[in-house]
C-alpha cells in the first residue's frame, strides 16, 4: 500500500480512499487492523478505507466473490461481526492520517439486503459514509436508504438496474426532486378543478411537394399550441383556415388542491454519485445526462485495480481465488465473461476525459475530482480547497490537464521530469 500511495501522486491524487473488496468474513478484522491510516513524506494521504461488500445483491455481485457475500441479519452488529467494531468507532478529526483513527470511512451496501436498514443510521451516527451500490433496490427502498442517511451511490449505472421510466431505482435517485420525501408524491392522484374547454380541429389542405427538392413549395406550418398572450398568431399561408381564440376568452388555467402528504414537509437531498469515466463503465452520453442532472453530486472515481501499471501489456493476468482477468487497453474483465472487473484508468485521464464528454471545462471537472468528494465526506474545510486552514494539497497541470507536480501538505511530492 506504501507503493501505491507513493506513485499515484504521479496522477495527481492527493487523498484516497483505496476499497477493499468482498473477502472471507475473518479476514476483514485482521486485515483492517493493520492497514490504518497513514502519509509519508512522499505519498498521498491515505485517509481511511472503503469497505464494498459483503453486505451487497447477489445477481449485482461484479467481480466479488459470491461464496462471501452475506445478509446483516443483527443490523450493525453484523456489521461489527465482519469489519471489526474497533474499525467502526468514531473518529474525531479524522483527516489527520497519523493519528490512529479508525480504518472504514466509506461502506457500500445495497439496501435490500436484509439487515441492512436497519445498520445504516447507526453507521451514519459513527461518521461513515453510507454508500448504495451492487444493489437492486427499488426506487421505493433507494429512496428510504437516502432519507435515513445513505449519502453515496457507488459507480453510478454499473451493478444496477438499468433506468426504467416507471421505476427509475437507484439511477434515479439524481433526478428526485428536493421537495419530494417519497416517489408517493410522484404517482399520487391529484385532484384537479380544471375541464379543458374543447378545441376545434385545424384540418390543413395537403402540402405540396416538388419532387426534385423534396422542399414544402405552397404551406407554412404555423404553431399556436402556446395562448395567444404569449405567441400570437401569424397569418397562415392563403387558402388555409385557421381557426384564433377570442382575446377576450383567456384560457382557463388548472386549480390544483393538494391534499396533506402530497408535498413532503422535509426536503429531499440527493445523494453524490460516483462516476468511472473511462469511455467503458460508463458511455459517454451517460455521463453527460448524470452530470447535467446534479452537476453538484457528481465525483469522479477510477474503480482501478492494484495492477494499475502503465507498463502492465494487454493479455491475460492472475488475480484472486485462483480466478484471472483480462486486460485491454483501459478495459479488464474476467476471463471467460464479460463481467467487467475494475479499471486501470488513472484520475488524471478521467478528469480530461469528463471535460471532452461533457463539454465542461476543465476547471468544473477538476471540482469533480475535488471539491466534491470531500464535500461528500465532509471534509471540505481540510480536503478539496485552498482555503485557509485547508491542508495545501494542490495539483498543477497544463492546459490539456496533463500533471505536471503534485503537492501534499504544502510540499511537493512529485513533478514530472522535463
Amino acid at each position: 500500500m506504501k507503493m501505491v500511495a507513493e506513485r499515484i501522486v504521479e496522477t495527481g491524487v492527493t487523498s484516497l480512499l483505496p476499497t477493499i473488496i468482498t473477502q472471507e468474513k475473518s479476514v476483514y478484522p485482521k486485515l483492517l487492523s493493520l492497514l490504518k491510516p497513514f502519509s509519508t513524506a512522499t505519498s498521498a494521504t491515505l485517509l481511511g478505507w472503503h469497505a464494498e461488500g459483503p453486505f451487497i445483491d447477489l445477481t449485482k455481485r461484479g467481480a466479488h466473490a459470491p461464496a462471501f457475500l452475506l445478509p446483516a441479519t443483527e443490523g450493525f452488529k453484523s456489521f461489527e461481526e465482519i469489519y471489526g467494531a474497533e474499525n467502526l468507532v468514531e473518529g474525531e478529526g479524522w483527516t489527520m492520517a497519523d493519528n490512529g483513527n479508525p480504518s472504514v470511512r466509506l461502506v457500500t451496501a445495497a439496501p435490500e439486503v436484509p439487515g441492512v436498514m436497519l445498520a445504516l443510521e447507526e453507521v451514519v451516527k459513527r461518521g461513515i459514509i453510507f454508500s448504495i451500490g451492487h444493489s437492486v433496490a427499488s426506487t421505493e427502498a433507494a429512496t428510504e436508504a437516502v432519507q435515513h442517511g445513505a449519502r453515496l451511490i457507488t459507480h453510478l449505472f454499473n451493478a444496477m438496474p438499468q433506468l426504467h421510466h416507471r421505476d427509475p431505482s437507484i439511477i434515479g435517485l439524481i433526478g428526485a426532486s428536493p421537495h419530494l420525501a417519497s416517489p408517493a408524491a410522484i404517482t399520487a392522484q391529484l385532484p384537479c378543478t380544471f375541464t379543458p374547454e374543447p378545441v376545434p380541429l385545424l384540418e390543413l389542405p395537403q402540402a405540396e411537394v416538388n419532387n426534385s427538392t423534396s422542399k414544402r413549395t405552397s404551406l407554412e406550418v404555423v404553431s399556436e399550441a402556446f395562448e395567444h398572450s404569449t405567441v400570437p398568431p401569424r397569418k397562415a399561408t392563403q387558402g388555409v383556415s385557421t381557426p384564433t381564440r377570442s382575446p377576450t376568452k383567456p384560457q382557463a388555467r388548472p386549480t390544483l388542491h393538494l391534499d396533506k402528504g402530497y408535498i413532503a414537509d422535509m426536503t429531499f437531498e440527493r445523494p453524490y454519485y460516483g462516476l468511472i469515466v473511462d469511455g467503458i463503465h460508463c458511455h459517454p452520453n451517460s455521463v453527460r445526462l448524470a452530470y447535467s442532472c446534479h452537476p453538484d453530486g457528481c465525483i469522479l472515481i477510477t474503480d482501478a485495480m492494484k495492477i494499475l501499471d502503465p507498463n502492465l501489456k494487454d493479455g491475460v493476468h492472475e488475480w484472486r481465488d485462483g480466478k484471472r482477468f483480462v486486460k485491454e487497453g483501459d478495459k479488464l474483465y474476467l476471463e471467460g465473461t464479460t463481467t467487467l472487473a475494475g479499471s486501470v484508468v488513472t484520475l488524471d485521464k478521467c478528469v480530461r476525459n469528463f471535460s471532452r464528454f461533457t463539454g465542461c471545462s476543465l476547471g468544473e471537472a477538476i471540482k469533480c475530482a475535488t471539491y466534491n468528494p470531500a464535500k461528500c465526506l465532509g471534509i471540505e474545510d481540510k480536503k478539496g480547497t485552498l482555503r485557509p486552514g485547508a491542508h495545501a494539497d494542490f495539483v498543477v497541470l497544463d492546459r490539456q490537464g496533463i500533471v505536471l507536480s503534485t503537492w501534499v501538505r504544502g510540499k511537493q511530492v512529485w513533478t514530472r521530469k522535463a
